[in-house]
This record gives C-alpha cells, structure tokens and sequence, in this order.
C-alpha cells in the first residue's frame, strides 16, 4: 500500500525494518523515532501500533500535502 501511496502523490517512502530488540535498545530511542509499526509523514507520525485502512492513509496524505 505504502509504495503505491507514494507513486499516487509523487511521495518519498522510506521504509525502516529492524529487529524488535533494535527497536528497543538506547541508541534507537535516542532518535525519536517510534517503533514499529508506524506510519509517519516528514515529523507527523500518523499512526503507530496498529494496522490502518488505505482510506485513513489517504486522508493523512491530503491533510499533510494541504496548503498551510
């Protein structure tokens, strides 16, 4: 979905994979990025711990790309 989102709205996806024990060592935290499973767009994370629908997503992606 994420892929086919960023090619829809001329997105830069960056998918992150690593180990639930990588995700909880200091030097991951000291980041402040969230563990996975998280969706986030620039520093706004979307959602984090859950699944999300396409709709939900889509909807995240007008808000964040809405003019300010």
């Amino acid at each position: 979905m994420l892929p086919r989102m960023g090619e829809k709205y001329n997105l830069e996806i960056e998918m992150i994979s690593k180990t639930r024990d990588a995700y909880r060592t200091a030097d991951y935290q000291a980041t402040g990025l969230p563990a996975a499973p998280a969706i986030m767009l620039d520093d706004e994370l979307v959602i984090q711990g859950g699944p999300i629908s396409e709709e939900a997503l889509e909807a995240a992606i007008h808000h964040h790309l809405a003019p300010k």
